[in-house]
């Protein structure tokens, strides 16, 4: 009987010892297929990424826009050149004009792009400000199907097909939108949303504010007019009243003599 208990303990001993041996190595084998899988590098990335960063306005006010990647490679505007829907050579204007214009970076394959498809088919009513002017490009022939293009493009809105417009403004996917000032070249917005809709109203407020900055600047400039314009018209009263750049009188009762001319 005691050799039984042996026995019996001493398979115990080795079964213990073996079951621990097959959770060490399993152990080992997650911990290395974890670190193939860089899974350490990675979360040691994220944590330690900066917040990014975008310059101007982008249509990117409510949750349901997607916020744009970095814009590192775009810098300025350029016009839009490449195919027509007819297979003839088309350039759009966007720099160098006196009125705005919505570069609408569209797909003939995307399901979204579709209600931007059916919006323009009706230009008179998107909506748009008067000094703006819709465009749309898609990529060139070698990437999108023209047949499609052609059935989808619109009579009243030129569609421009090619792949430089979208490498020169940096689009990350479509739909996306661009507005550009053609008075001066620069970017006024840019981003995306789900429907015309959200994207005509983020229009809207980006009008606002450029509106709303060139006020504010024409302000300003009236201002300083209105100042410059009563310092001479003190002046000239001033001399009226015989009273010169020398009178003691303009620097104070307690001054005994004039301050010299090189301190005035």
């Amino acid at each position: 009987m005691t050799a039984v208990v042996v026995a019996l303990a001493v398979v115990v001993a080795v079964l213990t010892l073996l079951v621990l041996g097959l959770l060490r190595s399993h152990a080992d084998i997650l911990r290395r297929l974890h670190e193939i899988d860089g899974g350490t590098e990675r979360a040691g990335a994220a944590r330690g990424s900066a917040p990014r960063t975008v310059g101007r306005d982008e249509f990117t006010t409510f949750p349901e826009v997607q916020a744009p990647p970095e814009r590192e490679g775009f810098t300025e505007s350029r016009d839009l050149s490449g195919v027509g829907v007819d297979d003839d050579a088309l350039t759009v204007r966007v720099t160098g004009v006196q009125h705005r214009t919505l570069v609408a970076f569209l797909s003939g394959s995307c399901l979204t792009c579709q209600r931007f498809w059916d919006a323009f088919q009706k230009p008179a009513k998107l909506g748009l400000p008067s000094d703006v002017r819709p465009v749309i490009v898609t990529k060139g022939p070698e990437a999108e199907s023209p047949a499609r293009v052609a059935e989808l493009a619109p009579r009243q809105v030129p569609v421009v097909m090619a792949s430089d417009a979208w490498d020169a403004y940096d689009v990350p996917g479509s739909p996306y939108f661009v507005l550009v000032d053609g008075r001066t070249g620069t970017v006024q917005g840019e981003g995306t949303g789900i429907d015309w809709p959200q994207v005509r109203g983020l229009l809207t407020q980006v009008t606002d504010d450029a509106t709303y900055a060139e006020g504010l600047e024409a302000r300003r400039v009236a201002k300083h007019r209105a100042d410059d314009e009563r310092e001479r018209r003190v002046d000239t009263e001033l001399l009226a009243a015989g009273i010169g750049p020398d009178d003691p009188s303009l620097y104070g009762e307690a001054a005994d003599e004039a301050p010299p001319a090189a301190d005035r």
